[in-house]
């Protein structure tokens, strides 16, 4: 996956399927439909289908107007 900074706290919970997401400072963790995750604000992360199918995740975050929500690295 491509590795991201949000730039306020979020949350992302897994609809279908299982996600490993690798934050920052933290080993992975693994996640399956019905669980979530809280992402501190500045925390760089990157979340992939670990999975054998499809998977999806609902990613909420609280920004200002006008303001970026994440900083893509390489």
């Amino acid at each position: 996956g491509i590795r991201t900074v949000a730039r306020r706290d979020g949350d992302a919970y897994v609809i279908d399927g299982t996600f490993e997401y690798q934050l920052e400072g933290h080993p992975p963790i693994t996640l399956k439909a019905g669980e979530s995750l809280y992402i501190p604000a500045g925390t760089a992360h990157v979340a992939k289908n670990v999975g054998q199918g499809k998977a999806s995740e609902l990613a909420t975050y609280i920004v200002k107007k006008d303001t970026p929500l994440v900083v893509l690295e390489q």
